[in-house]
């Protein structure tokens, strides 16, 4: 099995997603039912199986839907003319068989494209010469160079022959590419056909000025079948090439003659010159279309090609040789067949060959006879070709090309093979956009580890203990990995946030009140949220928010590339493996032996110390669910969302002003109304409350709390809506808007007061609680907003408001929990029985041991002997907090067991019955 696409060998998609769910539910049942086994809580178990059952998921869909995405990028590609690309296809379900066919597909296209691209270049070059020996010497008539007769005129005619069978030929070329072409085979003349290829050349080389003096060594007598204008097509590039590259006035050589060493079944023909030669590692390149060995020489590189296609065509080779010793310069030699066999006339299937255009530079493949008659080729030895010319070797066949700056991909009609390309980027950067992109972050090893060592921390110090310091080392770990991390730590906003939450965090050793340490503790993950993203209005920062537990999906691609390059480090995995190892034969060979042997069970118990299968599941959820938390947010720290892209859309201000001044008029006399209505109740009195109501003065002031603080928050929704809805292009709409603005938060204030007045009222009445001064604090804090929303529309700029409203929420707490809410109720309940004789002890008991001294303090012996005996809890250096040492000192300054030689029931005074 492939570990990279699990799931390739699988020949239905349907069953790769059967098998893609069904796994994902093993996976998620087991790791569910092993954590209730080990009596982990829900809140732990939920997020961890649901990380392994996407984890599987994840795993086992490699590579379903990436021929899909190749597929969708590389037809983008096609509509712009680029058929380079290919999909990797290496399932053998319906997506590989779609991918297989799209590659197909593509290569004809490419193979398409050339044949049209190609043919303009063929037909430019082929035409070329013809064209400028018929203008030499038309030129040469026109000046009287040479005389009109008739040996002119011929040489004129055949010219213009040649030109019209050009054309044919190209015509045929494009029926070559696609598919099957014969040969015009006949007995043909070397040495009449070389007579008259080095005369049409001689033409255009005087007029080009490179004059250069031919020298003929053709074999008396040699006659072969081939087609004669093809060969004269490799005899006008194989001569052309050779007079650009020669001196002035040098020599070029044409030889032609047959191998006695196949049995007089091959014949041979060679050009050489007198330039610069072609360089050993250029020897088979310049067959390539446009692989001239140097560009200095003035042609475009086709040339050659053709030859080296005419030969192949014919069942033979071509090939460039050294020179001869005692001589510079280069030799073209082309071996072929004196007598093609029928196969050898037809050109194989066209789809075997790619043609090469301007930026596709690919040999042709030679067919099956060719390559048998370059074998031999290959095989023959030396000869002596006629008296005129000394032995030369045989020449090597040239080699096709590979398709090295070849953007296609070769095929054979069958299937293609696939080159890849470069990998689309993964589904997740589609999923966020531009809301969230990831540009050029490379793998984060050590951070990585930093969450991992985090986890492992959190592991062994924060299961079976209270919360204390165990939890504030967890928290100040990873939030100094967070910090660093962070990419926009050194800000000003970062810098108070950091400030805050440091002063949340020391709320965990300060005060035992377990609610307390969790507010404290959520308080500080968002302003870290916030802070990490650099939010600034209120959307952006409940996307900030929204963006850590986001970042667990959004981090995958990284999290992958990091995993990948742990495996680079050299002293990494082989710990990992043998520390895994080292423990599996240390449990199998030592349990076995323990229980095998009492002495040897016996050390063993004394050594090895008892970790329950239950206390080893819950340490790992808790490190999982610490560690995963704190990667999330260091991935948030360090690539943060665009969270400022996140507002509300700008609608058009209202065209009039009464639009919505007369709403919020209306609002400001419901809110005056409200406010005669609290004067009246409070000069009134309770006979006033009850004559008018029915209700007695503590019932009335206990039945609107809940909607005053409703009323308070749509009091700030109004004025937003105001400020957002309002035109302001005048001075006079802006005064209108900070009055009327103004004059709701003031009477909004009204609220508050009359909100707070009516729950201290009722608190006297009824007794304190810790709600009920939460609910006074969230009451208060949205005073304090209405208050910076006054502030704010003095100039009708508000941007700071959503960080000031995080801020003093945080602060509030702050202080809050500095000033010990658990004391400061049970204060509060002692004066109240000091002055009423009233006491709830049921609900003083229930308050946890950062009251306990207040409470031992301030009640008479006769009352603490009603409330029921708490014991002194002894507590680890781990669970340490100032709270429970206060309570415990105070327990034991007033022994151990306070309350316990109380009376039974019936012995307290009614007022503290139960």
């Amino acid at each position: 099995m492939n570990p990279d696409r699990p799931l390739d060998g699988i020949r239905s998609i349907k069953v790769k997603l059967g098998l893609l769910v069904a796994v994902s539910i093993v996976v998620a049942a087991l790791v569910s039912e092993i954590g209730d086994r080990a009596g982990v809580p829900a809140w732990l178990t939920v997020p961890v199986t649901v990380a392994a059952a996407l984890g599987v998921t994840q795993w086992l869909a490699r590579g379903m839907t990436s021929p899909l995405r190749e597929m969708t990028e590389a037809a983008a590609r096609m509509a712009t003319g680029d058929y380079s690309r290919r999909v990797t296809a290496t399932s053998a379900d319906e997506v590989g068989e779609l991918a297989t066919a799209f590659n197909t597909m593509a290569a004809d296209l490419a193979d398409a494209d050339r044949q049209r691209r190609q043919l303009v270049a063929t037909v430019s070059h082929e035409l070329r010469t013809p064209l400028t020996a018929q203008q030499a010497l038309l030129e040469n008539l026109v000046d009287g160079v040479v005389t009109p007769d008739d040996a002119v005129l011929r040489t004129a005619l055949a010219q213009a022959e040649r030109l019209g069978s050009l054309v044919g030929d190209l015509l045929d070329l494009s029926r070559v590419d696609g598919g099957v072409v014969p040969l015009a085979l006949a007995e043909v003349d070397v040495r009449d056909l070389v007579t008259r290829a080095v005369a049409e050349a001689s033409v255009g080389s005087h007029h080009d000025g490179r004059r250069a003096t031919h020298v003929l060594a053709v074999e008396d007598g040699l006659t072969v079948t081939a087609d004669a204008a093809r060969l004269a097509q490799v005899l006008a590039n194989l001569l052309d090439n050779a007079h650009r590259h020669s001196p002035p006035g040098g020599t070029v050589r044409v030889s032609a003659g047959a191998d006695p060493a196949d049995g007089a079944h091959r014949w041979w023909l060679e050009v050489a010159d007198e330039g610069p030669g072609i360089p050993a590692e250029d020897a088979r390149r310049v067959f390539d279309r446009f692989g001239s060995g140097d560009d200095t020489g003035g042609g475009t590189g086709i040339g050659l090609a053709i030859a080296s296609w005419v030969c192949e065509l014919h069942g033979g080779s071509i090939a460039a040789l050294p020179a001869r010793p005692g001589r510079a310069g280069a030799r073209i030699r082309a071996v072929l067949p004196r007598h093609p066999d029928a196969g050898d006339t037809v050109r194989p299937d066209a789809s075997d060959t790619v043609r090469p255009d301007a930026s596709d530079i690919v040999r042709p493949d030679a067919s099956d006879s060719a390559r048998a008659a370059a074998g031999a080729a290959d095989r023959a030895a030396p000869r002596q070709p006629t008296s005129q010319e000394e032995p030369v070797p045989t020449p090597t066949p040239a080699v096709p090309s590979g398709p090295s700056t070849s953007p296609a991909t070769r095929h054979t009609g069958a299937v293609a093979v696939p080159r890849p390309g470069l990998p689309p980027g993964p589904v997740i950067d589609s999923l966020f956009g531009d809301l969230w992109p990831e540009a050029g972050l490379p793998s984060q090893v050590r951070l990585l580890l930093g969450c991992v060592g985090v986890g492992v921390l959190a592991a062994v110090v924060l299961p079976f203990h209270q919360l204390g310091l165990a939890l504030l080392i967890v928290l100040l770990a990873g939030g100094v990995l967070l910090w660093r991390s962070s990419v926009n730590r050194r800000t000003r906003w970062a810098g108070l946030t950091t400030a805050v939450c440091l002063g949340l965090a020391s709320l965990i050793v300060l005060r035992a009140a377990e609610w307390l340490t969790v507010l404290a503790v959520l308080t500080g993950i968002v302003l870290t949220a916030v802070a990490l993203a650099d939010a600034k209005g209120l959307l952006s920062q409940l996307g900030a928010l929204a963006a850590w537990p986001l970042a667990a999906v959004r981090g995958l691609p990284l999290l992958g590339r990091t995993i990948t390059a742990t495996s680079r480090l050299s002293i990494l995995w082989p710990v990992v493996r043998t520390a895994a190892i080292s423990i599996v034969a240390l449990v199998v060979f030592g349990g076995l032996f323990a229980s095998g042997d009492a002495i040897f069970g016996s050390w063993a118990g004394a050594l090895v110390p008892d970790v329950a299968w239950d206390s080893f599941v819950f340490r790992s959820f808790v490190g999982f669910v610490v560690g995963g938390a704190l990667l999330a947010g260091c991935y948030v720290a360090i690539n943060p969302p665009r969270t400022e892209r996140l507002t509300v859309p700008a609608g058009p201000p209202v065209p009039r002003v009464w639009e919505w001044a007369v709403p919020v008029g209306l609002v400001i006399a419901l809110l005056v109304a409200f406010c005669v209505a609290q004067a009246a109740a409070l000069f009134g009195g309770h006979d006033y409350v009850q004559r008018t109501t029915g209700l007695t003065y503590a019932a009335y002031v206990h039945q609107g709390f809940g909607q005053l603080t409703v009323a308070t928050l749509l009091t700030l929704v109004t004025v937003a809506l105001a400020v957002r809805k309002s035109p302001t292009s005048t001075r006079r709409e802006r005064v209108l808007l900070r009055a009327m603005v103004g004059t709701l938060c003031v009477l909004t204030l009204v609220v508050v007061a009359s909100a707070l007045h009516r729950m201290d009222l009722y608190q006297q009445a009824y007794g304190f609680t810790v709600l009920r001064v939460l609910v006074d604090a969230f009451e208060l804090w949205l005073g304090l907003l209405v208050v910076l929303v006054l502030v704010a529309g003095v100039r009708l700029s508000g941007w700071w408001l959503p960080r000031a409203a995080l801020v003093s929420g945080a602060v509030l707490l702050l202080v809050g929990g500095l000033a010990n809410p658990e004391a400061w109720v049970a204060e509060r309940n002692i004066d109240r029985y000091a002055a009423t004789g009233k006491l709830d002890v049921r609900y003083l008991e229930s308050l946890g041991d950062d009251a306990v001294p207040t409470i031992l303090a301030g009640l008479p012996p006769d009352v603490l002997a009603c409330l029921s005996p708490r014991p002194v809890s002894s507590t680890s250096v781990l669970e340490w907090n100032l709270g429970r040492q206060r309570a415990a000192e105070a327990l034991a300054t007033a022994g151990a067991g306070a309350g316990a030689g109380a009376a039974g029931p019936g012995v307290c005074p009614p007022s503290l019955q139960r």
